[in-house]
């Protein structure tokens, strides 16, 4: 297991992003319905993020639900959209507890109204936290986002509110779902898949990308930290040569 390590030599990532992949063939493996994995990962959940928080991680995004989900079995949808509401009821006072603040990227609208109304009291109530911010992804397609930022920008543009000259990354990045928080340092996908599944693309450019073979119901303080310890002996150029870090 991988040492971490936390002084002022050593960064913690500001921002770790989760994709937490694996619960339906968790479940399989057990001989269980796939709505039994989604239900036994909130474990990992609450220690993703309890271990963040205690380690020093300033922004942790989870990936929770994806506009290419509602593509899946009715029946588990509905599942999911009752869990997702009753847990967020459920872990407020914890949020609280800890400091930690609520936001969510995606497309909100798409979720059931008493889903928007359990998040927007949940956010309302930990706006003041600021330990740690935890974003859920929900409904959430990055290319969408793209597509919607591009489509904002070129109605600015028409309406003369501002030039094409004046585009450049920065205002760019102003445009999307994430302009009040940083880019991810690190990006951590469960289940031993190795791809991004249309997660935060323009986002992760140079983020460090870790690939975990663990199901994620099965993922522990303990994979955080080891994942944490193996960023922390990446060296991170941005384009640079290692002379010049």
């Amino acid at each position: 297991m991988g040492q971490l390590f936390k002084s002022e030599k050593v960064a913690i990532p500001e921002h770790v992003a989760v994709i937490m992949d694996g619960n339906g063939r968790w479940a399989k493996q057990k001989g269980k319905a796939r709505i039994f994995g989604h239900k036994n990962a909130l474990t990992a959940v609450r220690e993703t993020i309890e271990g963040s928080a205690e380690i020093g991680v300033k922004f942790l995004t989870l990936y929770a639900f994806s506009s290419e989900n509602w593509n899946r079995p009715k029946l588990e949808v509905a599942a999911l959209m009752e869990l997702l509401i009753s847990t967020i009821k459920k872990e407020i006072s914890t949020l609280n507890k800890n400091g930690i603040r609520l936001l969510a990227i995606g497309d909100i609208s798409a979720l059931p109204k008493k889903g928007q109304r359990e998040l927007a009291h949940a956010i309302e109530s930990t706006k003041e936290n600021a330990t740690m911010t935890l974003v859920l992804a929900l409904s959430y397609g990055s290319r969408a986002e793209i597509l919607n930022a591009v489509k904002n920008i070129a109605s600015d543009v028409k309406n003369g509110e501002m030039s094409e000259k004046d585009i450049d990354e920065k205002v760019f990045g102003q445009y999307l779902a994430t302009h009040s928080i940083p880019d991810p340092d690190l990006l951590i996908r469960t289940s031993g898949e190795s791809r991004i599944s249309n997660f935060l693309l323009w986002q992760i450019a140079y983020s460090e990308l870790l690939f975990v073979d663990k199901f994620w119901p099965d993922f522990r303080k303990e994979d955080l930290n080891e994942a944490i310890a193996n960023y922390q002996k990446r060296e991170r150029r941005f384009g640079k040569t290692s002379e010049q870090i």
